[in-house]
């Protein structure tokens, strides 16, 4: 039920050769996706009632996920000012006496932000000191722009290896989205406990995706770097497209393939005919008459902000912020 041996010794080797973290292919379960994994690590360790501090924006289906393992989303509030990033003041400041957990993502999917190496550093070691579990969702690791780096919090703090969960899959790096393989890493314990909740859920990831994963893992990153450099330079594009729209102000993104601009601006004033008072009702307005889909900020507990993901060909880009810029602008 925990997946191939083969596949879990290629993860355990693939995982030190990209981030430094060194595991044993019993600490991996392979998962159906990366949401998957997000759900058996929350139901591998909340109890009812556990408090899970998550910071905003955050990707829509962690709430669910924590909601739906018992445990209660306690959202941390970050903004563009502050690069997205919570600061271990804000989590002491959240932490109460039934703190059992900490979701750390980084690069963030929606905002794109990254956390420097130190800045990992003190939120692990804040972890480490406060007895605080780390469930880190390492999808973007390799989408990443720039001057930017990628450093993962159970390397940066080696201590934290028995109270943190690792969380990643093929779908970003390796683009296979459909084929439904993540994995998730952790200690014994948590991992015999998640193995043992996959194998009355779903029994096992599919063999074929599995082998295709084993390809994708075991493989170069020669490709992986092909499209990196694509995400950078359509990033480039849609950063400085949308920063030159009055209203509309926009962090460069320095991982994974969004764009997070604060569309406070545009908000209140008219557009096409109408007036949008939310980032939800400015999307559906969006969506009608410029034919342009981004998904509002409410989606990720931040209104007020917009995401647009660069995931695409350049002259659609283009074309699909044209558009946003013509009707806004």
């Amino acid at each position: 039920a925990g997946g191939l041996p083969e596949l879990k010794e290629a993860i355990a080797a693939k995982t030190l050769r990209d981030s430094g973290y060194q595991v044993d292919p019993s600490q991996v379960v392979v998962t159906n996706g990366g949401k998957h994994a997000v759900f058996a690590a929350f139901a591998a360790l909340c109890d009812p009632g556990d408090e899970v501090l998550l910071p905003a924006p955050y990707w829509t289906t962690y709430p669910e996920a924590i909601t739906l393992a018992g445990g209660v989303p306690v959202v941390i509030d970050t903004d563009d000012q502050a690069g997205f990033k919570v600061t271990p003041a804000q989590l002491d400041a959240a932490k109460t006496e039934r703190t059992k957990i900490l979701l750390f993502v980084s690069p963030d999917n929606p905002s794109g932000a990254i956390y420097s190496p130190d800045e990992v550093t003190a939120i692990g070691q804040w972890a480490l000191d406060n007895g605080v579990w780390v469930v880190t969702d390492e999808i973007y690791e390799h989408l990443v722009y720039g001057d930017h780096e990628f450093a993962s919090i159970a390397v940066q703090v080696p201590g934290l290896a028995d109270q943190c969960v690792v969380l990643n899959g093929v779908a970003k790096t390796y683009a296979m989205t459909g084929w439904r393989v993540g994995w998730m890493i952790g200690p014994n314990d948590v991992v015999k406990a998640a193995t043992n909740f996959q194998s009355h859920a779903t029994s096992n990831v599919a063999n074929v995706a599995q082998r295709a994963a084993l390809a994708a893992v075991s493989g170069s990153l020669d490709d992986v770097v092909t499209m990196r450099d694509a995400f950078t330079r359509r990033g480039t594009i849609m950063h400085e497209m949308l920063s030159k729209i009055d209203g509309v102000t926009c962090l460069e993104p320095q991982g994974a393939f969004y764009c997070f601009p604060n569309v406070t601006g545009l908000l209140g004033r008219e557009i096409g005919g109408q007036v949008a008072n939310s980032s939800l009702e400015l999307a559906d307005l969006v969506l009608d008459q410029a034919k342009v889909a981004f998904v509002p900020g409410e989606a990720f507990g931040a209104p007020g902000y917009a995401r647009f993901s660069f995931a695409l060909g350049d002259d659609d880009l283009i074309e699909g912020i044209s558009r946003f810029a013509a009707l806004v602008g």
